[in-house]
């Protein structure tokens, strides 16, 4: 007969987080184990934003006028990227949700690891996923023509604003799947998520709709990403000429973030610690 024990966690700060990083680190093994054994995700995850760049750049584009002069798929091109990093919560939702209702969550907060460490994990993991959902989609836009035309450090600080807007709505993704009964119900964020991308800058100038549904899209996070990846890019924005959160992307590519990250990342950590075990 034999006894297996629990390893001694030695006390103090230091090693606190030693282990807090050790016990991330894991999870986001554990997630990446994933990916590469399940490549087919990805390609699921990247099905919408691909089949979006074909139908809008190549089906509607031609009847598209978002300034004149303006080939559509240089307006287009950075508004997919946008959309393709907003609708990622609607993936970490479903992973955190599977995860809840196949009692994995259940099993983590049973072992001695460091509480922080499934919140975290995912978040550094989706992350990742995140990067290389944009170098796929970054390789289609090459493919279909479409050029950065800002410098290279122009466009990895355009790519890292993408990074930074998947990061803040990863915590909303965190919370919402900890939140819903199970994972069908993670499955229905489709209905919140579409209008979510769909009113703002991505594929129409916010000028170029009535009013009170312009004011939306202008104020709507998705935009300020948008706008701001345009303008790293180098490529056309298609202002109001008067509103000021138009005319600050950069500013508020940051700012909407921050805002969303200070409130669902407290959200999460509480809701998860919050739950029963």
């Amino acid at each position: 007969m034999s006894l297996t024990l629990d390893p001694v966690r030695e006390d103090g700060p230091g090693q606190r987080l030693r282990w807090a990083l050790a016990d991330c680190w894991t999870i986001v093994r554990r997630e990446l184990t994933h990916l590469v054994r399940q490549p087919t995700i990805i390609a699921w995850q990247l099905g919408f934003p691909i089949v979006s760049v074909l139908l809008f750049v190549y089906v509607f584009g031609s009847a598209m006028d978002v300034g004149g002069t303006t080939d559509y798929k240089d307006f287009a091109m950075p508004g997919m990227f946008t959309m393709t990093m907003a609708f990622g919560f609607m993936n970490t939702a479903m992973a955190v949700a599977v995860d809840k209702d196949r009692g994995v969550i259940d099993r983590f907060r049973s072992m001695p690891m460091a509480p922080s460490a499934v919140v975290t994990g995912r978040g550094v993991s989706d992350v990742l996923h995140a990067a290389l959902d944009l170098a796929v989609l970054a390789g289609i836009a090459l493919v279909i023509g479409w050029r950065p035309g800002g410098g290279i450090a122009a466009a990895l600080g355009a790519f890292a604003l993408l990074l930074v807007l998947r990061f803040a709505l990863i915590w909303v993704g965190v919370w919402i799947g900890l939140r819903v009964k199970n994972q069908e119900s993670a499955g229905n964020l489709f209905a919140l998520a579409f209008p979510f991308g769909m009113i703002s800058s991505v594929f129409t100038p916010p000028s170029m709709m009535p009013d009170w549904l312009g004011a939306i899209a202008m104020w709507n996070p998705v935009s300020s990403t948008a706008g701001a990846v345009r303008e790293l890019f180098g490529q056309p924005m298609v202002t109001s000429g008067g509103s000021w959160i138009e005319t600050h992307p950069l500013l508020m590519a940051f700012v909407w973030p921050v805002v969303v990250t200070a409130v669902f990342l407290p959200l999460a950590v509480r809701t998860y610690g919050g739950l029963s075990r």
